[in-house]
């Protein structure tokens, strides 16, 4: 009957999971962070692969070290390519395998099934856990949050029957976990929690002599020296990544009293949407101006209170204690002592630290009801309520994921001077095409926070598209005075500045990009260009090359290479066959559709001296160009014709730069 509850509990688990987060399968990426992780990110785009897997372990990219989290991406697009709801699906198995792995290791080590089922239920579907699961740039939570529960469970074997293999394997894991997120750096203070209840490691030197499994404090301590210190190194390798990278604010724009405020504030703030989670956003701004000094008070007293509380209860309800500074603890790292980026609050930093405040309930209700005649009963009907009520809420909420519209739009209803929503919601915009409404959003991100440099970004991109060079410009130097190290920035800089004919300095910045993101293959390909411009063509055919590898089904990198290496004079050493294959892949990677790529094509099979085939490919590529209406395209293949009946190759003027397809 017992093993029966059990597979009934995994079940009934797995079951909720599915049932409320399914519908992330039809989900798209969202363009705040899922481009920069995955769909605009070469390295993770391309799968698994040598020069992939040294990145991962050697960047800082998106301000963070976590080289599993990259791993695992890699290997979801070697699998899936750009098909975001399968990408979704990965991040879904790794939340419902948290679920079951919470259940298993809280059954384990206290023995009680329901309370550890309710638990587990709380944090299946708790709305406050969406944003870990439905974002797929949070994968790095699902993953280290994983490899947190394999190291308690591996710890409960530790600690049962210890033995220098089990300790090993229990430091590594641990080790696994902060390579996919470093927020598990406080796991050293939850294994001494956990010593203390339920596994009730916590002794004296004379019960150490009656029972092996207790020990002392001292000793404990010790024995979590390794943990300690690889949480150290993390957390130093952390603040200069993130440092680096802009996303530490420096110390003197937050005073110390606005962010000590926003600590106390932001713990209250997690506890009441715990119990009543409305209004939930992709995003809540941080606004040190609207702290009321009578709020901050009473969320100072309330913290001091529920603390001192549990600490005089520690030796009876012991449960109330770990469950509370579980809690306190593991939201440490994130709690805005030291501010990374600029938010207030965010929910996915609740998706370990809830689980103490759901202990707290699950066995404090349950000790609470002891005494009742009908305490079962009324503890499995409430559970039921509060845990549908929750699944209701989460389907409903995480509808809001469906795309970068739908959420960022909700962000704005339910939020106010949300200066991230509306810069988002403008790139979406413009990536669309329209540019008008995109403009005024980024104006009203500007108006809220003028020196936000994504927006100051978007903005020049947008003015970029709108043909307004001069106002564009400005912009994006702006941009790069906020952030000087944005890659993205110079690269959009160096297209505004290709399309006034300042080439010199259009190619300083995609030099600059490509040095600042190697992984970008679009820099690459307008430094070929660039390059091709200024009489350097061996130079450039290496940025072509680099280019394509990055990014192996973009036909622009490809058709650039096989022209250049078709029509320079320098280059006619070149290996033309090789020029005809990368032709051939672009015209497949265009469906023989675009009548410029046709010419390449028949532009290197000239080269090749191969001039029937070049003749028969040119009069197909001018068909092509009559089918879209593009007459001037038609003209110069014409001219090109001219040659290839002569028995001759078309060799371009050497000042002539490549035509250019990038947008910013």
């Amino acid at each position: 009957m017992k093993k029966f509850i059990l597979i009934f509990i995994y079940f009934a688990l797995t079951l909720s999971v599915l049932s409320v987060f399914w519908q992330v399968r039809n989900f798209d990426f969202i363009n705040y962070d899922d481009n920069t992780y995955i769909s605009d990110n070469s390295y993770v785009f391309n799968g698994l692969n040598s020069d992939g897997v040294l990145w991962a372990f050697t960047t800082g990219h998106s301000a963070n070290w976590h080289p599993l989290t990259w791993l695992s991406l890699m290997l979801d697009c070697q699998l899936f390519g750009a098909d975001s709801g399968k990408i979704h699906l990965i991040n879904l198995f790794f939340h419902i395998a948290n679920t079951l792995l919470l259940f298993a290791v809280l059954k384990k080590m206290t023995g009680s099934l329901w309370p550890s089922a309710f638990v587990a239920a709380a944090f299946a579907i708790h709305p406050m856990h969406i944003e870990s699961v439905a974002w797929i740039s949070e994968r790095k939570d699902v993953l280290s949050t994983f490899f947190l529960l394999l190291t308690l469970a591996s710890y409960i074997g530790y600690a049962k029957r210890a033995s220098v293999f089990r300790y090993i394997t229990t430091l590594m894991i641990f080790a696994f976990g902060l390579m996919a997120k470093p927020m598990l750096v406080t796991l050293p203070f939850v294994l001494l929690l956990l010593d203390y209840w339920p596994m009730g490691r916590f002794g004296t030197v004379k019960k150490k002599k009656t029972d092996a499994s207790q020990k002392t404090f001292g000793f404990l301590v010790l024995e979590k020296v390794p943990f300690f210190v690889l949480a150290a190194v993390s957390s130093v390798i952390t603040f200069f990544v993130q440092r680096r990278g802009g996303a530490v604010a420096d110390i003197n724009i937050l005073s110390l009293e606005s962010r000590i405020a926003n600590v106390f504030l932001s713990y209250a703030r997690y506890v009441g949407k715990m119990f009543w989670p409305r209004n939930l956003a992709v995003f809540y701004p941080y606004d040190a101006d609207s702290f009321v000094f009578w709020q901050v008070a009473i969320c100072i007293l309330v913290v001091l209170a529920v603390s001192f509380f549990v600490i005089r209860l520690a030796k009876k309800q012991k449960y109330l204690f770990v469950g509370w500074f579980w809690f306190v603890g593991t939201l440490v790292p994130v709690i805005g002592l030291v501010q990374t980026g600029g938010q207030s609050i965010a929910d996915r930093y609740t998706y370990i630290s809830y689980i103490g405040l759901f202990i707290m309930l699950a066995w404090g209700l349950s000790e609470l009801l002891s005494k009742w005649l009908h305490r079962k009963i009324i503890l499995a009907i409430s559970a039921a309520i509060v845990l549908t009520a929750m699944g209701i809420c989460t389907h409903k909420q995480i509808g809001y994921w469906k795309n970068s519209s739908t959420l960022f739009s909700r962000a704005l209803a339910v939020t106010e001077n949300n200066y991230i929503a509306y810069t988002s919601l403008a790139d979406d915009l413009r990536t669309r095409g329209e540019v008008a409404p995109a403009i005024e959003y980024y104006k009203k991100a500007l108006q809220i926070a003028p020196s936000h440099a994504d927006a100051v970004l978007g903005m020049g991109c947008a003015l970029t598209n709108e043909g307004n060079l001069t106002q564009a410009a400005e912009y994006l130097k702006k941009s790069l005075q906020l952030k000087p190290n944005h890659a993205l920035a110079h690269y959009n800089f160096g297209i505004v500045l290709q399309k006034q004919g300042r080439f010199a300095e259009s190619l300083d910045s995609f030099a600059k990009a490509v040095q600042l993101d190697p992984g970008s293959a679009e820099a690459h390909n307008n430094l070929g260009n660039l390059l091709v411009l200024n009489g350097r063509g061996y130079e450039a055919v290496e940025q072509f090359r680099i280019a394509g590898g990055l990014k192996p089904d973009w036909y622009v990198p490809a058709n650039n290479l096989a022209w250049l290496t078709a029509t320079r004079y320098e280059l006619k050493d070149y290996d033309m066959n090789g020029a005809i294959g990368l032709a051939r892949r672009a015209c497949e990677l265009t469906d023989y559709r675009d009548p410029a790529v046709i010419g390449t094509l028949a532009a290197a099979y000239a080269s090749a001296g191969k001039f029937t085939e070049a003749i028969d490919t040119v009069q197909k590529a001018m068909t092509a160009a009559d089918a879209a209406g593009q007459p001037e395209i038609k003209g110069a293949l014409q001219y090109h014709l001219t040659f290839y009946t002569q028995g001759k190759a078309y060799l371009e003027d050497t000042t002539e730069v490549i035509p250019d397809t990038n947008q910013p």
